[in-house]
């Protein structure tokens, strides 16, 4: 049970440092063009501490899994995503991208059963 809710605290940190990034490029279009001014901004610093702490967790679920079955399930970040980028940033996304989203659902149902 540990290993799954690592496994899936891996997940949210590296969808959250994602999304932070866009969030961070996003406000450097309001700003000057100096690299400062980017490297001040707080989405950035989110992305930074998010990826940060994602890849110590990750690190601690590859001590409990094999990489095979660790790693395919990080695929879920491609659901997260989307699902941020369709209701967040409300881009569009097709009726193809969905069924991907429903393939990489089954397929991580399909792995988890070994978790």
């Amino acid at each position: 049970m540990i290993t799954l809710l690592l496994l899936l605290a891996a997940c949210l940190l590296t969808c959250l440092g994602q999304v932070s990034q866009k969030f961070a490029v996003d406000s450097w279009r309001d700003r000057p063009h100096g690299w400062r001014t980017k490297v001040a901004s707080p989405w950035l610093w989110s992305a930074l501490l998010c990826l940060g702490l994602g890849l110590l967790v990750w690190l601690l679920v590859l001590q409990r899994l094999e990489v095979g079955i660790a790693y395919p399930m990080l695929s879920l970040n491609f659901v997260l995503i989307t699902l941020v980028a369709r209701f967040v940033f409300h881009e569009p996304v097709d009726r193809r991208h969905w069924w991907g989203v429903a393939l990489v659902i089954a397929g991580v149902a399909l792995l988890g059963a070994e978790v």
